[in-house]
């Protein structure tokens, strides 16, 4: 497995990939911003967005790749915001169904805590499902859990879904 910082080119390359990662999520329960009605056509302009951010600087855009495809991808979203130089949000934190349990998740997060610290970002943040399996990742890898809100979004059929918020102070030893 390896792990790649995508540019602009090789993000706009990556979305039929990116794409279907995203259908396996959604159709295995995932919260990650659709509905099981959502088409491709949606995860499709879901990731033209994100290559367009990638190319605009504003978003860096990782994927972990097997011998065979792209299996998993993680954004990370530097703040824009003047007075939050140090800070950073982790997003969009996928693994193919078919790709789990091979410590992915863990490799990517890793690299985009190691580009925060890079740019000088040494807080980041990010929310999951409050009952989805990310949660036990985030611990495992030093995240602090703040609490979760409730019915802050939905889960692809429609039920109500929490959402636990974590952040991670960053250290060069840490990463």
């Amino acid at each position: 497995m390896t792990i790649e910082q995508l540019d602009a080119a090789g993000a706009q390359a990556a979305i039929p990939a990116l794409t279907g990662i995203l259908r396996d999520a959604v159709a295995n329960g995932a919260s990650v911003g659709f509905m099981e009605w959502n088409s491709d056509a949606d995860y499709d302009r879901f990731w033209q967005g994100v290559a367009a951010e990638v190319a605009a600087g504003r978003v860096l855009l990782f994927v972990a790749s097997d011998e065979t495809s792209i299996v998993g991808t993680a954004q990370l979203h530097p703040t824009a915001k003047p007075n939050q130089p140090h800070r950073a949000e982790i997003a969009k934190v996928l693994v193919h169904s078919r790709a789990r349990r091979r410590g992915i998740g863990e490799a990517l997060m890793r690299a985009a805590e190691t580009a925060a610290l890079a740019l000088a970002r040494d807080l980041l943040v990010l929310d999951t499902d409050e009952a989805g399996a990310a949660r036990r990742l985030y611990h495992r890898l030093g995240w602090t859990e703040v609490g979760t809100i409730p019915r802050y979004a939905l889960m692809p059929d429609g039920r109500d879904c929490g959402s636990t918020f974590f952040y991670k102070a960053l250290s060069r030893e840490a990463c």
